[in-house]
């Protein structure tokens, strides 16, 4: 059977006309052109029970308004239903028929009056943009129930459109949260090779880089390609990497794609659809099923349209013998003739249509039928306000001149006004673009138990909702692709454990990467992080790159090897110390304790024992008064370390240069005493305006080792340490010049030789201290100045006390003062 896009299919008069336009065959046959004769009528065949059902769906609308004592009272509405049979061309066509009644007039005039005041259709967003192009200079409203083109919302282009189908700016975000969500971030693309396919799958394309889901391929195909094109079109899906294939197709190409696909085996491949075929129910049948098993898709939410079934079911020859239509629809549908001269498969028109199940006869979903039942109304209601305004408010029915006065001028601006609420609750209302609010349902093909593809609602997605809440699982059981029961994977690159970042592959997309180890002190602690994040200044990254720890902090305790070394070295030259002492304290009445000078001997072992106890002062966690405490300890015992040394040198040159000797070491005791107390003052001095201009104070030194804190105690004032230090090195250079000066005394009462070695060791010790202490790096540094304090106090305890207590303790017969004042005593005597 053949139908033409120049003609109406079914009509029906009354007193406004809505026009119709659904694509009832799905082949175009274009008659030649030879521009001498009248060109032949276009003719469509293949009959698309699918859209037959949008077309009965619109016709039960009509006739269930016409029916209404509330809504267009005692108004009549009529119908033309045209076939686009797919086609721009034919879209074309039908909308001047619309227009113009389908009249051939030779004449100039016209009526200027359209024949329509509204048109619901097309199907395909390629067909309804002719369409609207063609009747927008003339403010007939289309109302298409199926044509999802983002491109449709220009109100500049297409003034006098609107849809009740959420448009595919909505429908291809919310494919690509879909995608994401299943970590499905290496897909390709095949489209339709018109507005459709070509803006949804690029507005898919753009949406799907936000979510961070890269494209492997995208290719578009036509219903009227080649085969070997369409073949290699699904060997090239065949070999690519990813295992998710987007399907922004039109029903006329997924179903040529189907049929290669079927031919070439193509299964195990996780088929993402877009609303125009997801729940296509011709689809499920044959070996379709097979390759399209776990298919995911939104579609428009479902519509509980009471009475259509009944109304379905009456169709048939019957109501119009002369109907081709109608007798097409039967035929194909029981697969036979009603030709009467038909000698096998010879159908009566009285078969009964409820034993059938079809895409006509299936109302179990019904959701595109749904839109177009809205649409209708949507137009109704509008009549029904122009009518109640050109009435003044009043009701009754006017006069029919009055009625047909309606223009579609004005039916356009009362769609754009309508918001009312559909028997089933739900609101119809249109934005300023001619949209309606975008909800959608997530349906997933699964079997049934009897084997049968079913479509099953998993998820939602409502485009009002804020962002991050627009879509939602139901938590059912889903199938996936070759109705496996584990959902598949599709990525470029397996994803990166956390303690590891992404490194794109230089020439590839973004979701294709290699996996970088995250550097020392970086983390992530999320898989595919993108970056590493620095830990913070006093945390460090744990082994696995995974955590920030705190770091380790460093500082010389009592608990650690070396501070245990240096505590008992300082332990054992303070006992030491006392113990010399003790030996000076019980000989203090013989002869050579008397000749070291006794007072300023315990003194400067005083002193020392202070030194070697003050080194303790070092070991431990810096604190604020440890800090200050362990510098000025430091400073004013050493101080008096070498002021005591410096007054015994002193003593020895006086005692020797002197005419009488025993008066000028007893008239040099106030000086002696003096000259102690006045170095000592003055170090402390020095410590006392260090403490009062800049202490020092303990710090956390990040700068020097990454991956740990170093305690220390910063010196506050460089000037005052250094200060305390050269006033130390100051006293000990006059000793040992002082000393130098006294080498030549004689030998057996000879103690400067021995302060000049003592001296000599104390400023090798500090004089390779300095350098040391600036290079060692942590609590070598303050291990370096305990070890300076040591040595230098055990230098000066070795080579001023160990000789004596040799002779006081191994030695007594040369305990003597004979032996002491030796040959110049002998001459003077």
């Amino acid at each position: 059977m053949l139908g033409s896009p120049e003609f109406p299919l079914l009509t029906k008069e009354g007193d406004v006309t809505i026009g119709g336009a659904f694509s009832i065959h799905s082949k175009i046959t274009e008659p030649p052109l030879s521009f001498t004769d009248t060109p032949q009528p276009i003719t469509c065949s293949g009959l698309n029970l699918r859209e037959f059902r949008f077309a009965q769906t619109m016709m039960f609308a009509i006739e269930e308004i016409n029916n209404s004592s509330f809504l267009l009272p005692n108004v009549s509405l009529g119908y033309r239903i045209y076939d686009s049979c797919g086609s721009t061309l034919s879209s074309m066509r039908a909308a001047m028929a619309l227009m113009n009644g389908g009249e051939r007039t030779s004449g100039r005039n016209c009526s200027g009056q359209s024949a329509v005041h509204a048109i619901i259709g097309a199907s395909e967003s390629s067909a309804t943009i002719v369409m609207s192009q063609t009747t927008g200079a003339f403010q007939i409203p289309v109302i298409s129930h199926f044509a999802t083109c983002a491109c449709l919302s220009n109100r500049k282009l297409y003034p006098s459109f609107f849809r009740t189908i959420p448009s595919d700016y909505y429908q291809s975000r919310a494919l690509a949260q879909l995608v994401k969500h299943f970590g499905w971030t290496w897909v390709g693309v095949v489209n339709s090779n018109n507005d459709y396919g070509k803006n949804g799958a690029s507005a898919f394309v753009q949406a799907a880089k936000l979510e961070g889901v890269c494209i492997e391929f995208s290719m578009a195909i036509s219903r009227t390609d080649p085969q070997d094109k369409i073949s290699a079109v699904v060997r090239q899906i065949r070999r690519a990497g990813s295992r998710v294939l987007v399907g922004f197709l039109a029903q006329g190409e997924m179903e040529v794609l189907l049929e290669e696909a079927v031919m070439q085996n193509l299964t195990g491949l996780q088929w993402v659809g877009s609303e125009s075929w997801i729940t296509a129910g011709h689809l499920t049948t044959g070996g379709r099923s097979t390759v399209l098993s776990g298919a995911l898709g939104f579609t428009i939410q479902r519509s509980l349209i009471p009475g259509l079934k009944d109304f379905l079911f009456r169709v048939g020859p019957g109501q119009d013998p002369h109907s081709a239509l109608l007798r097409e629809f039967w035929e194909t549908t029981f697969d036979c003739s009603l030709e009467a001269g038909a000698q096998a498969g010879r159908c009566s028109g009285l078969e009964n249509l409820e034993n059938v199940r079809n895409s006509f006869t299936d109302v179990s979903s019904l959701r595109i039928s749904g839109t177009v039942y809205k649409a209708l109304y949507a137009v109704a209601h509008a009549l029904h306000e122009q009518i109640r305004d050109s009435e003044g408010g009043q009701g009754g029915r006017q006069p029919s001149p009055q009625r047909h006065s309606i223009q579609p001028g004005q039916v356009l601006l009362q769609i754009s006004r309508v918001n009312f609420t559909m028997p089933s609750g739900e609101r119809v209302f249109f934005d300023q673009n001619g949209d309606p609010t975008a909800t959608y349902e997530l349906v997933n093909w699964q079997r049934d138990k009897h084997g049968e593809t079913v479509f099953v609602t998993v998820g939602n997605y409502d485009a009002s909702l804020p962002e991050g809440r627009q879509f939602t699982m139901n938590g059912l059981d889903m199938t996936w692709a070759g109705d496996q029961a584990e959902r598949p994977r599709s990525v470029c690159s397996e994803s990166c454990l956390p303690g590891f970042r992404q490194a794109v592959i230089r020439g590839k997309p973004a979701c294709c990467f290699s996996c970088i180890p995250c550097g020392a002190g970086e983390i992530s602690n999320t898989t595919d992080s993108a970056d590493c994040t620095v830990c913070p200044l006093e945390f460090w990254s744990n082994k696995d790159r995974t955590h920030c720890v705190p770091k380790a902090v460093e500082f010389l305790s009592f608990e650690d090897n070396m501070g245990i070394l240096l505590t008992v070295f300082s332990l054992v030259g303070a006992c030491s110390t006392i113990a010399v002492s003790l030996v000076f304290f019980w000989f203090r009445n013989t002869p050579l304790v008397k000749a070291s000078n006794s007072e300023l001997s315990f003194l400067l072992l005083f002193s020392l024992t202070l030194c070697f106890l003050c080194s303790l002062t070092f070991i431990g966690r810096p604190s604020e008064w440890s800090c200050m405490l362990r510098h000025t300890a430091f400073g004013i015992t050493f101080a008096l370390c070498m002021s005591c040394v410096l007054g015994k040198t002193i003593a020895v040159v006086i005692a020797f240069k002197a005419t009488m000797p025993g008066n000028t070491v007893l008239c040099s005791l106030p000086l002696l005493r003096t000259s102690v107390f006045s170095g000592t003052f003055l170090q402390v001095i020095v410590c006392v305006l260090w403490l009062a201009l800049a202490p020092p104070f303990p710090y956390k030194n990040t700068a020097h080792a990454i991956e740990k804190i170093i305690l220390e105690c910063a010196l506050g004032s460089a000037v005052g340490f250094w200060a305390v230090l050269g006033y130390i090195g100051l006293l000990a250079l006059l000793c040992f010049v002082l000393a130098f000066l006294a080498r030549k005394l004689p030998d057996n009462f000879n103690e400067a030789k021995f302060i000049t070695f003592s001296m000599l060791i104390f400023c090798a010790v500090w004089i390779t201290f300095i350098p040391a202490y600036v290079s060692s790096p942590g609590k070598f540094t303050v291990a370096v100045e305990i070890f300076a304090i040591l040595a230098s106090s055990f230098g000066l305890l070795m080579c001023i006390f160990a000789p004596k207590c040799f002779i006081i303790l191994l030695k007594p017969e040369r305990n003597t003062k004979k032996h002491i004042m030796g040959k110049s005593h002998g001459k003077s005597q």
